[in-house]
């Protein structure tokens, strides 16, 4: 769906790029063996290098390169064997060194994609670099009313800066390319997405142009934001602020903005610098890295099934339907879930459930999949159950619930409650038999052409069983008596 701002003069459409900071997984800091666990006392997890202290050097942390590698891999974008680690100078209280490691002018990862399933049909969003930086320490304002306190233990913290092009055209596009990124990432093992604890965030660079207009126009750069939901807001925000700027008559200036989540709102945090502010040039303390093709390509034999391939094989081999696969696929724990459900035989039957039933009990509660009610072992049998014609989808709904608040093995509950589906025909045609006999009325109805009354004789038999008749059957034993009744 195309997103545009109406405007006084005519249509405006928003032209976005997003710079995604992913903390590394790593046991290590990129350039010294510091710990990196989220949680622990302040300034309890640097070394004299993240302290900057005189005549440390940084030495590189190997696995960080790899995860590097492998997470470029994962967007399909260009390795880049030859990239520099440079200096980015700057002044802030948290930043030790005064200056960044970063790369600028030779990042490890070039030019990939990402692409989006968007509710109009696959859209390719180009990447521009992934290139790795050192992360700074952390203030804290809010510990005094009139000192800052300064954390480092994130300083020296592995990131990956992943740039994507400009070619974002709506805040659900941005919001659906980060929940995509991380997922990618969180399958390959080289990020966990965390948004609450920081080891996600994003920048998102936001401009709009009269619909029409090729040429880009001044952009804004909104910093620091710490979830999916706010990121989309921000942009929604920001864009429709721009549009009045150029309505009235303005300019849009280019500059950094915050976002804050409880008005709703971007506001200026400073005029925005230029690469050529930071003075980058070549880290002299750090050498090239130089990378192989055999490197590289070990890496890539070893990369795991992605979210694309998995959907596919989802559609393929187990039948279940594309906005289904997609949805499931979205996070790997999830996938791995429903593999292990749709092992019951009935991989659609499988699908359904988790999206309709366990999806609703997991956002009622604000609950990850990791911390369901129902094992997948346990939803599997109770899939099962339906598919062999144990029990009805509507008795299963009930044992559902038994098991969500409960516990519970299926089999033994249906058992325990005695709700086994009747199946049994003599039973079942029995009660067909008394039912036409006392409801002559209805029965002339469906002779006489009106077989929507079918449902009335369905439902009857159904609430004289509690549920238990098999559905199938009755509609195919009572279609039978009424036409030879």
């Amino acid at each position: 769906m195309t997103y545009l701002i109406e405007g006084e003069t005519g249509d405006w459409e928003v032209v976005i790029g997003l710079e995604v900071h992913a903390q590394i997984i790593s046991k290590a800091k990129l350039f010294s063996s510091a710990a990196t666990e989220f949680g622990a006392e302040p300034n309890s997890q640097v070394s004299l290098v993240d302290a900057a202290m005189p005549g440390m050097l940084p030495v590189i942390n190997e696995v960080c390169i790899e995860q590097a590698v492998r997470t470029g891999l994962g967007l399909n974008a260009k390795i880049n064997l030859h990239s520099v680690f440079e200096r980015k100078n700057y002044f802030y209280p948290d930043l030790p060194q005064g200056y960044q490691i970063s790369q600028f002018l030779e990042p490890i990862v070039g030019e990939g994609v990402i692409t989006l399933d968007m509710p109009e049909g696959p859209r390719d969003i180009g990447v521009e670099r992934l290139h790795m930086e050192q992360d700074a320490g952390k203030s804290l304002h809010d510990q005094d009313p009139k000192r800052t306190f300064i954390d480092l233990n994130r300083s020296g913290v592995a990131l990956m800066e992943i740039v994507s092009k400009p070619d974002l055209r709506s805040p659900a596009e941005a919001g659906t390319y980060m929940r995509k990124l991380r997922a990618i990432m969180r399958y390959l093992g080289t990020c966990d997405g965390n948004m609450e604890q920081g080891s996600l965030r994003c920048d998102a660079n936001v401009s709009v142009r009269p619909v029409g207009e090729k040429e880009l126009r001044t952009r804004t750069e909104i910093k620091n934001i710490n979830s999916v939901r706010f990121v989309m807001a921000a942009i929604e925000y920001e864009a429709e602020r721009q549009v009045k700027i150029y309505e009235d008559g303005g300019s849009v200036v280019q500059e950094t903005r915050l976002y804050d989540a409880n008005k709703g709102e971007t506001w200026n945090m400073r005029s925005k610098e230029e690469a050529h502010d930071y003075r980058y040039f070549p880290d002299p303390d750090l050498l090239p890295v130089d990378l192989t093709q055999e490197f590289v390509d070990e890496i890539k034999a070893s990369l795991p099934e992605l979210p694309d391939a998995k959907k596919q094989r989802f559609v393929n081999d187990f039948g279940v339907a594309v906005d289904d696969a997609a949805t499931l696929v979205a996070d790997k724990e999830t996938a791995d879930y429903f593999e292990a459900v749709a092992e019951s035989g009935n991989a659609k039957l499988a699908a359904n459930w988790i999206i309709q039933e366990l999806f609703a009990v997991l956002n009622k509660d604000s609950l990850g999949i990791a911390e369901s009610p129902v094992s997948s072992d346990d939803l599997g049998k109770l899939v099962g159950l339906i598919a062999d014609n144990t029990i009805s989808g509507r008795i299963a709904k009930d044992v559902f619930e038994v098991m969500v608040t409960e516990g519970g093995d299926p089999a033994q509950i249906v058992e325990n409650k005695g709700l086994k589906q009747i199946t049994d025909t003599g039973e079942i045609e029995a009660m067909i038999d008394a039912l036409i006999n006392d409801n002559p009325d209805q029965t002339q109805q469906y002779r006489d052409g009106n077989t929507k009354v079918t449902g009335w004789f369905v439902g009857q038999i159904m609430k004289a069983t509690g549920g238990k008749a098999n559905p199938q059957m009755v509609n195919e034993l009572l279609k039978k008596k009424l036409g030879l009744g």
